[in-house]
């Protein structure tokens, strides 16, 4: 039996599953690890326990599959994008935390850099938005604030990478220094045209090319694991930030085909083939993939609070012990009382990217109750996915037919339903919720011929559930009035202006 092993490093857990040649999961585990929040705004890991939670949950999965290293095809990497990491090529060591996708530090300098009409020009070269949610700023915040760094990064002592680098070469043993296209398109320095770092971007954000690392292809075999992590030298076949990913996962390789993953954040993608579409409307344009000359784009738009507001109702309110428990509590009333949450925490994303939004409670009577709460903050989470639909649909000029879900809160049946109902249009949900990691293997196995090609993977993928709109269009109109009401009075709180 072949067995692929796919890495799904995300930010509240590392995940390892190994998938057979038919996609069916033989062994996983999962780690969550800590996050830390040492200023408002600021949010950072651990580097090294990120790596250790990963090969921890590699090896507990390998070992629940019984699949050694002569069993094990190919390990495909799937990771949270944008997180920054800056260490040491030499001792391997990281030189200070990670700043994480969701943190806001640098949302002055991106601010300073808007003044100065720098905008249009990094829109127009990586399709993205100037904002402190990419890697550029976070790499020149630590590099101007850790002492020595800046020197040393252009003497090429330094190596900056996104998650996926950093467990390549934490894998290969500080052999490989290497990131793909999907990864590289979150930075601000990429240019997704011409596919390459781009020197003007470099120059901007005062970034040294000698941090960067190589790019290579999104499926393919790059290198192989040092043989003391499991056994023998697996070839590492696949590279790919999550969302893309899941996507991929979710079969949506065909133009105008849409998935949303409900995970820490949440993140639709609509497939726009081999050209890289500019929006209109504030969402993300960025590579989906990249399989030898054949390159994929994505439309994108990300909610920064998804399944964060879950754990914020679990550790910062005790609403709930498990977060699972949340779905009973909101259930646990007929609708949300008139309240409203906008989980802004940590700024607000597509498509209205304000860095200065911050979570409101709206609509609090004293009879309100922790279910109202609950309720309020599953609501949320459909209503800014509403937000990116309506996005998508005014920049493709086609109405979405349905809606491809996956990711841990897809289990939540009432959320689905929620979905559906503020939508108006069917959510379907996969056997396999997993579809991040699914995709990783996905690309794997197509590096190491475990599958021959797209069509091939069609068979590997079917729904569990398709959730039907329920909710009658004034009602459905009348909570989303009353959520931009919300959301209007949400934006700019903590505007130092």
């Amino acid at each position: 039996m072949d067995y692929l092993l796919a890495l799904d490093q995300g930010t509240t857990s590392s995940r390892a599953i190994v998938f057979d040649a038919r996609a069916r999961v033989g062994g996983e585990a999962q780690r969550e690890f800590a996050q830390s929040f040492p200023r408002p705004g600021w949010v950072e890991h651990d580097p090294m326990q990120i790596w250790r939670s990963q090969l921890e949950c590699a090896r507990e999965a390998i070992y629940e599959a019984d699949a050694g290293g002569r069993q094990l095809r190919a390990i495909g990497i799937t990771n949270q994008r944008e997180t920054t990491i800056l260490w040491d090529r030499k001792t391997g060591q990281p030189l200070a935390p990670a700043i994480v996708w969701q943190d806001r530090r640098t949302a002055s300098h991106c601010e300073k850099l808007r003044k100065a009409g720098h905008e249009d020009s990094i829109r127009a070269l990586t399709g993205l938005e100037l904002d402190a949610y990419f890697s550029a700023t976070k790499l020149a915040w630590l590099l101007d604030h850790l002492p020595g760094a800046r020197a040393r990064a252009e003497r090429g002592e330094l190596a900056f990478g996104t998650v996926d680098s950093w467990l390549v070469w934490q894998l290969t043993g500080g052999t490989l220094h290497v990131t793909d296209p999907s990864n590289a398109s979150r930075t601000l320095l990429f240019d997704i045209h011409k596919q390459c770092w781009d020197e003007a971007l470099l120059a901007l954000f005062n970034v040294p090319p000698e941090v960067l690392p190589e790019i290579v292809d999104t499926s393919g075999v790059i290198g192989h694991t040092e043989p003391s992590l499991f056994g023998g030298r697996i070839p590492i076949g696949g590279v790919a930030g999550d969302q893309q990913a899941a996507t991929f996962g979710q079969i949506c390789v065909s133009p105008g085909m849409a998935k949303n993953t409900y995970g820490t954040g949440c993140f639709l993608t609509l497939n726009t083939g081999t050209e890289a579409v500019a929006s209109r409307n504030r969402l993300l344009t960025t590579v989906g993939w990249r399989r030898g000359p054949d390159t994929r784009y994505l439309l994108e738009g990300s909610v920064f609070a998804a399944g964060a507001v879950v754990q914020w109702l679990r550790d910062g309110l005790g609403f709930i012990r498990t977060a699972a428990e949340v779905e009973a509590l909101a259930a646990s009333v007929p609708d949300n009382g008139q309240v409203v949450m906008v989980p802004a925490f940590t700024g607000l994303g597509a498509p209205h990217w304000d860095p200065h939004a911050r979570g409101t409670l709206m609509g609090m009577t004293r009879g309100t109750t922790a279910g109202h709460i609950a309720r309020a903050a599953l609501e949320s989470v459909a209503l800014q996915t509403v937000d990116l639909v309506d996005a998508m649909v005014a920049d493709s000029g086609q109405p979405l037919k349905e809606l491809r879900a996956d990711g841990g809160m897809t289990r939540n049946d009432l959320l689905m339903q929620m979905q559906a109902d503020l939508l108006g249009v069917p959510v379907v949900r996969p056997r396999q919720t997993e579809t991040t990691a699914l995709g990783a293997a996905f690309f794997a196995g197509l590096a190491a011929g475990v599958w021959a090609d797209e069509a091939e993977l069609q068979h590997h993928w079917a729904a569990e559930r398709v959730f039907e709109p329920r909710m009658s269009a004034d009602q459905r109109e009348a909570m989303r009035s009353r959520w931009r009401k919300a959301v209007e009075r949400t934006r700019g709180w903590d505007d130092p202006e």
